[in-house]
């Protein structure tokens, strides 16, 4: 529904309200402007998907320690640029990749074997480090969990690993994975490829960055308000927030409780469309039954709805132009995780240290931490009730055959600390977490700006196959992935 004139003029104070004190706020900033360009990318590897690399591998076209080196030289080129990899483990990765081109040498069973067996054999691959990698930290960029080591895997980092992939290190998040923005006081900020001065996306940022950069070919993210279609939006590459309940959870910090379990979901990154579906399918371990992934998708049966924007809001930014063309082209408690365990944060006096230089958080953890003492600890009956209806709406509405095309963001990548400004611009995404759907993330070109733009598809619950296949086939009408560093 459209907005009336009262509330299109609380709009215009708002947006410039909001616009002037981020203007102070660089003002104030000592930031200075950083215009330095990634490199191109040279190694002809790092532009194949990693079912194009597993099956080379596979037939000893290529070895698996090539591929990995190549990752880690290119690791090695753009990560002083865009900080997304906070933590290597490339020693014992070469090792991996030298074992990995011992057993294909004595595998006497044949590709086949292999490629049923182990599907990602020899294929690098970056983790967020929210998850549990054993030997590499989990602290989410919490000062306070500084040393912190995971001890074991977490579910679906173990099953991409026995499916032969070797993880290259750990990337980037905001605090506690609670924000837009991949920054924290521990590691520092991460960048976006194609534009340093504009943030990669939060909370799943450094991976989103890091492929992006064609530092990694596949990664792994969590979503529970966009943290995977976000970052995917903001860096132009793949992702999938899987249906709710499918990819296990476990051995993730935060870890989530109630009915935030209900809006949490797992899955892929990556730079190329045929990625989704493979690692969808070896992540969701004993569930992947449920979504009848192996069944073919005839496009031409599906239903197809679009929605431009959510009607107009007082608090979110209307969704730029660029981007409504682009899409009528194709077919647990924040403030106690904050703190040490028994000692939960105060809010208000953090904001205090913060304005003096002295709190070990950001605005943002900060900022969300006050919002959410001002609220119920439950949500009125009649926000439930309002969920379960649109709920009910939605899924009656895209049934088993349906794929609802719906923006991302209201804008390309914003420069650093501009969400702060905009804090509700998320609400794109996170009213798909609370209606708890299967969404993918695709790329659809470069804005004016040479900044990606996307869309989400959205699809029923257990139909996660609808737009998988579906982005496949706008990968080639526009092109996936572009190289941040091509001239």
């Amino acid at each position: 529904m459209a907005l009336s004139l009262l509330e299109r003029v609380q709009a215009w104070l708002f947006r410039a309200l909001m616009g002037a004190l981020f203007g102070l706020f660089q003002a104030l900033s000592s930031r200075t402007c950083d215009r330095r360009k990634l490199p191109p990318i040279e190694n002809p590897l790092l532009t194949l998907s990693a079912v194009q690399l597993a099956r080379k591998i596979r037939r000893r076209e290529v070895t698996s320690l090539e591929v990995v080196q190549a990752y880690i030289d290119r690791i090695q080129e753009v990560n002083p640029l865009i900080n997304a990899m906070v933590k290597d483990r490339f020693a014992a990765a070469l090792q991996e990749a030298s074992q990995v081109d011992k057993l294909i040498e004595e595998e006497t069973g044949g590709e086949e074997v292999l490629a049923d067996r182990l599907p990602l054999l020899g294929v690098p691959l970056s983790v967020k480090e929210s998850f549990a990698l054993q030997g590499m930290p989990q602290t989410t960029g919490l000062v306070s969990r500084r040393g912190v080591v995971a001890v074991v895997d977490a579910p679906p980092v173990a099953l991409l690993k026995r499916a032969g992939a070797i993880p290259l290190g750990v990337t980037n998040t905001s605090e506690l994975c609670m924000w837009s923005e991949s920054h924290n006081h521990l590691y520092g900020i991460t960048r976006n490829p194609y534009d340093l001065e504009r943030v990669p996306g939060g909370s799943s940022g450094g991976e989103g960055s890091l492929l992006a950069s064609a530092g990694a070919v596949i990664g792994v993210g969590s979503d529970i308000g966009g943290s995977i279609r976000m970052p995917c939006f903001f860096n132009g590459i793949f992702g999938h927030k899987t249906t709710s309940g499918l990819v296990s959870s476990d051995n993730q910090h935060p870890p989530v409780s109630g009915r935030f379990e209900e809006y949490l979901s797992l899955g892929p990154m990556c730079r190329y469309a045929e990625d989704l579906l493979p690692m969808l399918q070896i992540m969701a371990g004993p569930n992947a039954h449920r979504l009848s992934l192996s069944e073919k998708v005839d496009l031409k049966k599906l239903r197809f709805f679009t929605v431009p924007h959510d009607g107009g809001s007082v608090m979110t930014s209307p969704v730029d132009s660029q981007l409504l063309q682009v899409q009528r082209q194709p077919p647990q408690r924040f403030g106690d995780l904050l703190g040490t365990p028994g000692h939960p944060v105060w809010p208000v006096w953090e904001l205090v240290k913060w304005m003096v230089g002295k709190s070990d958080h950001t605005m943002a953890a900060i900022g969300l931490a006050m919002i959410e003492k001002a609220q119920p600890a439950a949500a009125p009956a009649s926000i439930l009730r309002h969920k379960e209806k649109l709920q009910r709406e939605v899924e009656e509405l895209l049934g088993a055959d349906g794929v609802l095309l719906y923006p991302t963001h209201p804008n390309v990548a914003p420069k650093h600390h501009h969400p702060l400004f905009r804090p509700f611009d998320f609400a794109y995404t996170g009213i798909i977490n609370i209606l708890g759907l299967p969404v993918t993330q695709v790329p659809l070109g470069l804005s004016r700006e040479g900044l990606p733009m996307g869309v989400q598809l959205i699809a029923g619950k257990l139909q996660d196959r609808l737009p998988l296949a579906l982005a496949l086939h706008l990968e080639r009408s526009f092109g996936g992935w572009r190289d941040p560093g091509a001239k």
